[in-house]
């Protein structure tokens, strides 16, 4: 891992604990290394509770468009986005080296931060619309 300068967590469909360990190991190497990281809605999600958070079943399978309202500045976008949505699980509570930057109607902590460093998650996928992949471009320009 210490050849790489960032890393990317994407979506999956199975829950596996070996994958949870390993990715779990991918993020405390870089909050230690202060390494970029992005994480993509699982990514988010073990992000979450790789750092002390918790996520919950949703009520409902979120999938579709979705506008996400941006509620604090940050590096990788601004005001608000419109991207794509498909997960059962949600953030349902940040530990505490993470903060909320977005939310939408369906999600209370859309995107996340990292206290200190350039690590995020997002609860959609970035890469399944134009704002967010405008997102990832912002992300890889840090």
């Amino acid at each position: 891992m210490q050849q790489f300068n960032s890393f990317i967590l994407s979506g999956r469909r199975k829950n596996d604990r070996k994958i949870n360990t390993v990715n779990s190991k991918i993020i405390k190497h870089a909050i230690s290394e202060k390494k970029h990281l992005f994480g993509i809605c699982y990514g988010a999600e073990i992000l979450t509770q790789t750092l002390g958070g918790t996520i919950k079943k949703s009520s409902k399978q979120v999938k579709g468009e979705e506008t996400v309202i941006v509620e604090k500045k940050n590096k990788i976008c601004q005001n608000k986005i419109d991207v794509f949505e498909s997960h059962r699980y949600e953030i349902s509570k940040l530990g505490s080296q993470l903060h909320s930057l977005a939310r939408s109607k369906s999600c209370k902590h859309e995107i996340v931060k990292h206290n200190d460093l350039n690590i995020f998650g997002t609860q959609f996928h970035p890469e399944m619309s134009s704002d967010g992949q405008s997102m990832i471009q912002a992300f890889l320009s840090l």
